[in-house]
């Protein structure tokens, strides 16, 4: 860890890793604020099971961040620091529970401060559903690649695959898959998954600079938290031989939670992003007609925030968290 990273640790009001129980299960957070008066935003990471960006590693790694906002740093159950193996008894809503208890957690020692979660992809399941059923404890949401149905299962997911350049074979497996959807299997999924990152803008904007993820790699690699094995457990983790929760993705519909959002609720999404489908979550939006949810849509972004998308994404967050200071 550089000298210059300890320093800043050593120099927030707020910098500590700490063990609490979500869910009836210990775990680790980090919290990390350079005032213990800011308002708190809550991490809700993809995947499920991908602690990347923002994870309990990342203390010290954003300081222009965490001079704003005490940011919340949770590796959910069954990956990074907190990895054990998910086997198929999990369902979506034992991590909504989680999600809640953490909430409950952060507003008992933050009781003054205004709390904000953000989710992104998978993470964005679990800040909806918390909102509706805590929205006395939370003051915000914002999220960036919201799930609402099936990730990757729309038509326009297909299409983009059907119009790339992906080799006939690949675009035979993909007319397959679509026939057969919803009932696909979780290897199935994986290849479909493999052919959209590889062949389309669906993941990643080719039209625009990456986020610096090598740097946040390296980052938790030398920072003070993480060993190797919870490093390890970034990818090669407790969801490696889990399907329950893929299978329950693949059928999942949130559209009408929508109408059940009394906090605000921003939605960030990439214009090619066919993995959370943009079009029909705009049009989810728009349908809806609920003055408390909005979105937008960022240009030349995918799925995957590009290094731009995360200007925008935290641009956002400070906005909406000055707006009730």
């Amino acid at each position: 860890m550089s000298k210059k990273r300890k320093a800043y640790i050593l120099s927030c009001e707020v910098s500590a890793v700490e063990n609490v129980v979500l869910g009836g299960y210990r775990q680790k957070i980090a919290i990390e604020g350079k005032s213990k008066n800011l308002p708190v935003v809550i991490c809700l990471h993809g995947g499920p099971g991908t602690p990347i960006p923002f994870s309990v590693g990342c203390r010290g790694l954003f300081p222009d961040i965490t001079d704003r906002l005490i940011m919340v740093y949770w590796d959910q159950l069954g990956c990074g620091i907190n990895n054990r193996k998910i086997d198929n008894s999990f369902t979506i809503d034992h991590f909504v529970n989680m999600t809640i208890d953490l909430i409950k957690e952060i507003k008992a020692r933050f009781t003054e401060n205004k709390l904000y979660l953000y989710g992104m992809s998978w993470g964005s399941i679990l800040a909806l559903k918390s909102a509706i059923q805590v929205p006395d404890l939370i003051d915000g949401v914002v999220t960036y690649g919201q799930v609402l149905t099936a990730p990757m299962f729309s038509d326009n997911a297909f299409d983009a695959v059907e119009n790339s350049s992906a080799p006939e074979k690949k675009k035979k497996l993909a007319r397959a898959l679509r026939a057969k959807r919803p009932n696909l299997s979780v290897k199935e999924v994986a290849a479909f998954s493999k052919i959209i990152r590889k062949y389309t803008d669906g993941y990643n904007n080719r039209a625009s600079e990456s986020a610096p993820v090598g740097e946040i790699i390296l980052g938790l690699m030398f920072g003070p938290d993480y060993g190797f094995k919870d490093f390890s457990a970034i990818v090669m983790n407790g969801y490696m031989k889990n399907e329950s929760l893929i299978q329950e993705m693949s059928s999942v519909d949130l559209t009408e939670l929508f109408s059940r959002i009394t906090v605000p609720y921003l939605i960030l999404q990439g214009d090619t992003d066919v993995v959370t489908d943009t079009e029909n979550v705009v049009k989810a939006v728009e349908r809806l007609n609920n003055k408390n949810v909005s979105c937008t849509v960022l240009h030349n972004a995918g799925h995957l925030p590009s290094a731009g998308a995360m200007n925008v994404i935290f641009e956002n967050i400070y906005n909406m968290t000055d707006s009730v200071i």
